[in-house]
């Protein structure tokens, strides 16, 4: 049971990672990025072209994944989402505009890296063994700077002017614009965030699990569960949803792995019922 524990924590603090960025745009630009999950494999591509082939320092690796991905963010809302948001009179124009983005960046990953899984050398060897508990030094290391990530990214929104600014935006736009915050360039700074963050966990995570140009939609299907089960738009929720999700997933993994693959047929189901229950998720906040 400690090692199932140890598992649903480990993983936890990388989808909770995963769902900040999404949340994040969501709650700023009333945005379902459906590109998020192409993002973290996008991360995890710079992180495996720098780490792993050219042999420089992880930390240089995962500083240009972050930063790759900040600019790529950052553009994609200025060139494309901006454009559409002040052009179209639906909100679904906006979807299918980040649909379109995700299978575009799907084709951009094919052709750039090909088909084949991708790994990079362990960053930390070595086991760590206490009692009933076994796990790689990597994934400890990598665990710890997620949660150091997210730590951060929860002290930037509650004490930094960009935080306070993002947070009164997403409360309520037109009262943020009418009160002086200039919302164009919070959205652009929300967005490139976002996405940062999408490319700093695909940059942790190519370290234990490598990557490969076909896991960007799975990854942006756990991330909408997460945000789902937390909350749309709620930081405080996609933490939660990302943890809860990490267990679920080393719990079913663990006692389901007899009766077959049906781990997540298990978890869809029970997502149903919850969120039949309560349809805002845990923390309350509707879709829009």
């Amino acid at each position: 049971m400690e090692q199932v524990v140890a598992n649903g924590l480990y993983l936890g603090a990388q989808y909770a990672l995963i769902a900040l960025g999404l949340t994040l745009i969501f709650a700023l630009m009333n945005v379902l990025n459906f590109a998020h999950g192409q993002m973290y494999v996008l991360g995890g591509f710079v992180t495996y072209e720098i780490y792993g082939q050219l042999r420089w320092p992880f930390v240089v690796a995962l500083f240009a994944s972050a930063i790759t991905l900040a600019v790529l963010g950052g553009l994609i809302e200025r060139l494309l989402f901006r454009t559409v948001i002040r052009r179209s009179v639906r909100e679904e124009s906006t979807m299918l505009l980040a649909a379109g983005i995700a299978y575009f960046l799907d084709a951009v990953i094919l052709l750039l890296f090909g088909e084949k899984q991708r790994g990079v050398p362990k960053i930390v060897p070595g086991v760590l063994r206490a009692g009933d508990i076994i796990m790689p030094y990597d994934r400890i290391v990598v665990g710890g700077l997620a949660v150091l990530f997210i730590v951060g990214f929860i002290l930037m929104m509650q004490y930094t002017r960009p935080g306070r600014a993002m947070r009164a935006l997403a409360q309520d736009r037109i009262a943020a614009q009418l009160m002086g915050v200039p919302v164009e360039f919070y959205s652009l700074l929300g967005f490139a965030l976002g996405a940062m963050l999408a490319g700093l966990v695909g940059g942790l995570l190519v370290t234990i699990t490598g990557v490969n140009s076909g896991i960007g939609g799975p990854i942006s299907l756990k991330a909408f569960l997460m945000v789902m089960i937390g909350g749309a738009g709620v930081v405080g929720g996609a933490i939660a949803g990302g943890f809860i999700l990490g267990m679920l997933e080393s719990v079913g993994l663990t006692v389901l792995h007899a009766y077959g693959d049906i781990t997540y047929l298990v978890i869809f189901a029970a997502l149903l019922i919850f969120l039949a229950i309560r349809p805002n998720g845990l923390m309350g906040k509707p879709w829009g």
